[in-house]
């Protein structure tokens, strides 16, 4: 081989690679591009079997749906980076199992939320009972923005409900006006949703649900009342689930995973619709 065809070898090789890198580099910069919002989860993973099971399914769940629908998604344990500076970075906040307790804390959140922040809380995250480690005591997020105020009662066993679309919206968007849940402990609260108009409920309990829950306990089983468990705050970009506690071999003493939330189709087209909505635009 000549020394010119030599070079020419080694020229189209360059060009080769420099095509490769540009061609990388554009498929990266499409790919980033692409991803229209971030969002973060915060979550403590502690104490509750069910709960830790509901946060290692959402770190798995939530980083699939992110690259299905192009955004991205990050989960701490850190709950001190809940401050103005780290959420200037992300467009909605995911309370997976539990909720802030500081006051720096608090503040920075309720400020991401007056400013226009999207949010989404599950099920232990809107916990609060006096006479318990997760009191009432900050009465903006559970009277204001969440309305509900406090836990009343559950059912139990962790058991499946027909629930019922109570209200069109962009969240509801595509789901059935009736559908089986996956198996969760449902809440009761202190506050009446229906009498509060900033609280638009999306989902309640069905009455063909009753009776709800299997005991052992008789206030374990509901046999009638009206229990939203779906519901947002129109002043804000926000959404309360209920659900989100796994159900748990408890008796085998194993805490094997009987069940898992996002098995459920319509329940996830309502966390998805609420996520894009929240995500992609500046207000409701």
């Amino acid at each position: 081989m000549t020394i010119f065809n030599q070079k020419i070898k080694l020229v189209s090789k360059s060009i080769l690679l420099a095509l490769f890198l540009v061609c990388f580099a554009g498929i990266a910069q499409h790919k980033k591009e692409k991803s229209k919002f971030k969002v973060i989860a915060f979550y403590t993973g502690k104490n509750d079997q069910a709960h830790i099971s509901f946060v290692h399914e959402a770190n798995k769940w939530f980083p699939k749906a992110a690259e299905e629908n192009h955004f991205e998604y990050d989960s701490t344990s850190n709950w001190d980076n809940l401050n103005a500076k780290f959420l200037a970075n992300y467009q909605v906040v995911l309370f997976l199992d539990t909720r802030p307790e500081t006051p720096s804390q608090r503040e920075a959140f309720q400020k991401y939320m007056e400013n226009g922040g999207g949010f989404i809380g599950f099920h232990f995250s809107a916990f609060a009972l006096n006479d318990s480690s997760y009191p009432q005591n900050w009465d903006w997020y559970h009277n204001t923005f969440l309305g509900s105020g406090e836990y009343g009662s559950n059912t139990w066993r962790p058991t499946s409900a027909i629930l019922r679309v109570e209200n069109q919206d962009p969240i509801t968007k595509n789901v059935p006006k009736t559908f089986k849940s996956q198996p969760n402990e449902w809440y009761r609260w202190s506050n009446d949703l229906t009498k509060n108009p900033d609280i638009k409920i999306l989902l309640a309990i069905d009455e063909s649900s009753f009776p709800l829950g299997t005991g052992p306990k008789a206030h374990e089983i509901w046999h009638s009342g009206y229990y939203p468990v779906v519901w947002t705050n129109k002043k804000y970009k926000m959404l309360y689930v209920n659900m989100g506690h796994n159900d748990i071999d408890y008796e085998g003493k194993t805490n094997k995973t009987l069940s898992y939330t996002f098995e459920n189709e319509a329940q996830n087209k309502v966390i998805l619709n609420a996520l894009l909505l929240f995500g992609n635009k500046k207000s409701k």
